[in-house]
């Protein structure tokens, strides 16, 4: 199975070369030229398998010029309990009458980017020797709190490849920074940026498809990819968990094969949702693919209205990760609404970059409609959420997955739609101590790690092991630069 580029239909390449190179050329995205199918079969035969499998049958389905050693090597490298705190890798816990929290947070950073960024510096590395790649790869990573921190631990001293992570300098959790700047490796970078994840973001595209920069690069023996969800081998292990979560749901008879679930993701950059419309596409009952947003609401707005704004105010909140104003992947899904058309793709997102809006077709808003619920709270409505959930259940959530949870309890009440539900859980709540401390109305005047303790007395929930040892660990990155140097600062750092 080939890929294409969002905006260029004759671009065609094996995933090998989709996931080595991150982007296209052109800056479109690389999507599957089709989608293949899961039969109920499959799905029975799932439920009896472990996670590595179930990641071995997905990956069989969608790497296809991937031999079954070379998945066999990158699944059997990713998911397992060295890495994992769970021998589940997902877990999955009930929290009410049909309603369950998928849990994706028990890998060694917390977050549920782990998933995906586990296995990416193998599928990269592996997709480099298939290609007979001799250069250096650089991996530039834009990040607004997990996905850098993630990234960085996935390639640390991993051979033949260096890292470089941006991260808005106000934008992160006090954990989610100290995560980032005290990370051990001889190949990793992290830099502060004065501005936004959006900021960064557009930098790490900029000087992506920039052709000066890549000669410069190419001529020093290296060439750039990425570990953020614009690429593909980062968006396609996510699909795996939203299969497994079905076949598990049969398995364990909480559904009966064939029955409809809803899907919740509190997502900003549009990939982790993404991923459950390719897990649906592929054969996955779904009903509803329920989008969650924070205050910054620019994707409730696009998918009630079909306008997409991005000339709005920025929040910063309480669940940084979606702190988000331009959501890339939303590329990847109008793409396939409008049957591959790139023409209108390169459209609509050239007035994004030209006027920070597009309005899609009629068809394309009934298509989009079809398949999304969009709903958005703000920090006060996430910490009530937070102290309800504590409160009524004994259970601890993070401030992304709160905001998950009252977007699915308005979308409950405004339609009355009684179908299970899973609700993507995203992050540890010790990850963001402070904020889920005070929804809980705990004093929160103390260091991070005192929160951290706190929270541990509060919830009742262990301390993972990798945020514990970060109390004494020394900071090694204290940069920050203006976004208009992103690129001087990779320049430095690789000698160029």
């Amino acid at each position: 199975m080939d890929y294409k580029s969002t905006r260029n239909n004759e671009v065609k390449v094996v995933s090998a070369q989709a996931i080595a190179q991150g982007i296209s050329e052109d800056g479109g995205l690389f999507v599957p030229e089709s989608i293949p199918s899961i039969t109920k079969d499959d799905i029975v035969k799932l439920g009896d398998m472990s996670y590595r499998d179930r990641a071995f049958f997905v990956f069989s389905k969608i790497l296809t010029d991937y031999t079954e050693a070379e998945i066999g090597y990158c699944v059997d490298g990713a998911y397992n309990t060295k890495n994992f705190d769970t021998d589940n890798i997902a877990e999955l816990a009930h929290l009410f009458d049909g309603t369950y929290m998928l849990e994706l947070w028990h890998g060694p950073t917390c977050a549920f980017k782990d998933m995906a960024l586990q296995i990416l510096p193998y599928l990269l590395t592996t997709a480099t020797k298939k290609l007979g790649v001799d250069k250096k790869v650089v991996i530039l990573v834009a990040t607004s709190g997990d996905t850098g921190k993630a990234a960085l631990e996935g390639f640390k001293d991993v051979e033949g490849t260096e890292i470089l992570v941006f991260y808005p300098q106000d934008g992160v959790s006090a954990m989610q920074k100290k995560q980032m700047t005290t990370q051990d490796g001889a190949n990793v970078g992290v830099c502060a940026i004065k501005g936004n994840f959006d900021d960064a973001q557009n930098g790490v595209k900029a000087i992506f498809t920039n052709a000066d920069i890549a000669k410069t690069l190419s001529d020093n023996g290296m060439m750039f990819s990425s570990a953020n969800s614009i690429n593909w081998g980062r968006l396609a292990p996510q699909i795996i968990y939203y299969v497994s979560t079905y076949a598990q749901l049969v398995k364990d008879g909480e559904i009966a094969l064939g029955d409809k679930i809803n899907v919740v993701v509190p997502t900003g950059n549009f990939g982790n949702i993404l991923a459950a419309y390719y897990a649906k596409h592929m054969g996955i009952p779904v009903n509803k693919l329920i989008c969650a947003s924070n205050a910054n609401n620019v994707l409730t707005d696009f998918i009630k209205t079909g306008i997409y704004d991005r000339n709005r105010p920025f929040h910063t909140t309480i669940s940084p990760s979606m702190d988000i104003l331009i959501s890339s992947n939303l590329e990847r899904l109008l793409y396939h609404l409008t049957d591959g058309n790139d023409a209108q793709i390169r459209e609509w997102f050239g007035k994004l970059a030209s006027e920070g809006r597009y309005e899609i077709s009629d068809s394309v808003k009934k298509a989009l409609a079809d398949e999304f619920y969009a709903g958005c709270c703000d920090d006060e409505q996430t910490k009530a959420c937070i102290k309800e959930i504590y409160d009524q259940y004994s259970y601890t959530c993070d401030t992304h997955t709160a905001v998950a949870v009252k977007v699915y309890q308005d979308y409950k009440a405004a339609t009355g739609d009684e179908t299970k539900t899973v609700i993507a859980s995203t992050a540890s709540p010790y990850k963001f101590s402070g904020s889920v401390l005070s929804a809980l109305g705990e004093n929160t005047e103390a260091d991070e790690f005192s929160l951290v303790e706190k929270l541990a007395e509060v919830s009742k929930i262990p301390v993972p092991a990798s945020l514990a040892a970060l109390r004494d660990k020394a900071v090694r990155f204290d940069k920050t630069v203006d976004k208009t140097e992103m690129k001087d600062y990779v320049f430095s750092v690789l000698g160029c």
